[in-house]
């Protein structure tokens, strides 16, 4: 029989229904789950549901659709989708809470979660919490601060973060440690964090995950424009840079390992410096770089998702150690396009 697959982005699936609707968010999410539909739609014995903000047009052949009722909460609209499924792939937010409440809503109506465990995703929503869980593996992390009496005096700028923030959303760059300190102390208890600037080209990679193993996809280059304090990531290039010495893949599988709950799609972000590749945090749940992963590696990553958590083993997954040779992949959060 068919699997149906509930494939739920918040912001353009309803999520934020009764507040506006940020136009940049809008284009993110669209891109990534418009890619996830053209993968899903091209497998064998899938259907597909999406969710869908009534505000927004939407036009995909061969999906079906649903939309949240007029003062319908969330989450219970979320829950009626759930329920019409087999299965359910949550993209979402780790801000709030919103992601790990999404993925215990799956679990709670013993749908498969096409993603990690609400476990997994409640510390990587931290990225205080992540930080202390992989340094305490041995892998080297950016500091983390949000006690001010802790900050340590490294020199050179700083970057200000909420915990549980994705990307660049709301982060800010202050001149020293000295600044950061203050900042943090004039918004205690606001949940935000502190971390030294790293010179370097700051870089995500694609995986997937399983049971405390990782299988690298790709490692991809991540465009960030620094504009006075604010930051912005402007575009990704997917599969931009190889792993011939095996570096990137040995940090995606020590943090799988650490982080055995994580499952399915997980990007991590981190930056190269000279010497050594820092992590700056871990995402359980599918990335913006997604959305170039299918073009850039010449096969169908959903398709590779699904077996993983259908419990095919990793190492039993059709991935050639020379796809990630075939070419990179522009995708440009501004146009929305994927080139």
């Amino acid at each position: 029989m068919p699997m149906r697959i509930f494939a739920y982005e918040f912001i353009t699936g309803g999520g934020l229904l009764h507040d506006p609707l940020p136009q940049s968010l809008a284009i993110e999410g669209d891109m990534m789950v418009n890619a996830l539909l053209d993968d899903l739609i091209r497998l064998p014995d899938i259907e597909v549901l999406v969710s869908r903000d009534p505000r927004l047009a939407f036009g995909t052949a061969g999906v079906d659709c649903m939309s949240p009722s007029a003062g319908e909460d969330p989450f219970v609209a979320f829950a009626r989708g759930v329920r019409q499924c087999d299965a359910v792939w949550p993209i979402a937010p780790e801000t709030g809470g919103v992601l790990e409440e999404l993925s215990r809503i799956v679990v709670e109506e013993g749908r498969l979660l096409l993603g990690s465990q609400p476990e997994a995703v409640a510390i990587a929503a931290s990225k205080s919490r992540t930080i202390e869980v992989l340094e305490e593996a041995g892998i080297r992390c950016v500091p983390t601060f949000s006690d001010p009496a802790r900050v340590t005096p490294i020199p050179g700028p700083w970057v200000i973060k909420p915990d549980d923030g994705a990307g660049c959303a709301d982060a800010s760059v202050v001149a020293s440690w000295q600044d950061a300190r203050g900042w943090l102390d004039a918004r205690a208890g606001e949940g935000f964090v502190a971390q030294p600037w790293y010179e370097g080209p700051s870089l995500s990679l694609s995986t997937i995950c399983q049971d405390g193993k990782s299988v690298l996809l790709s490692c991809n280059r991540q465009h960030v424009r620094r504009h006075d304090s604010r930051l912005e990531l402007e575009g990704i290039t997917v599969n931009a840079l190889d792993d011939a010495l095996g570096t990137y893949s040995n940090i995606a599988r020590r943090i799988a390992a650490v982080m055995p709950g994580l499952r399915g799609y997980v990007g991590v972000d981190l930056i190269s410096t000279e010497t050594d590749s820092i992590v700056l945090e871990v995402n359980p749940r599918l990335t913006t770089s997604y959305c170039g992963l299918r073009d850039a590696l010449g096969f169908n990553p959903a398709e590779l998702v699904i077996s993983s958590t259908c419990d095919t083993a990793l190492l039993a997954l059709p991935i050639s150690p020379l796809a990630r040779a075939l070419h990179a992949v522009r995708v440009d959060l501004h146009s929305g396009h994927v080139h």
